[in-house]
């Protein structure tokens, strides 16, 4: 099995809480719809998707903002550990010091990236 990115972000449509495989882009805009402006979550799927990897999407109502969606997220991948296996866990948006540190042991056993934009890790940096 290849492995997949993992993706947080906004996005159209979609349900929240929940895995959404996409191994096209045609059924990723069909299943999400458009980003709302500014998010970047569905940019770095269509990214992955590009380099032909697949992509496990998690919709988020507000990038970096709604807790509870990237806490109920990253523990329904860290308790269904087998059936994923991801090189990539991206979070645009997220420099809150709570998601970042639920994530960390996810990577860590994976052995993947964590990917954040700029500004995220300086918000984290700068919260303590």
């Amino acid at each position: 099995m290849q492995p997949m990115v993992v993706a947080f972000g906004e996005a159209e449509k979609g349900l929240f809480q929940t895995p959404l495989f996409f191994r096209s882009l045609i059924e990723l805009v069909e299943k999400l719809g458009h980003p709302p402006p500014e998010s970047e979550g569905l940019y770095f799927a269509i990214q992955s998707l590009l380099y032909h990897r697949p992509i496990l999407f998690f919709r988020v109502q507000e990038e970096g903002y709604s807790i509870e969606d990237y806490i109920v997220g990253l523990q329904q991948l860290f308790h269904k550990e087998k059936e994923h296996h991801f090189c990539a866990l991206c979070l645009p948006g997220v420099g809150n010091p709570e998601i970042l540190e639920a994530a960390q042991p996810l990577v860590d056993r994976h052995k993947s990236c964590l990917i954040v934009r700029e500004k995220d890790l300086y918000d984290y940096l700068t919260t303590f």
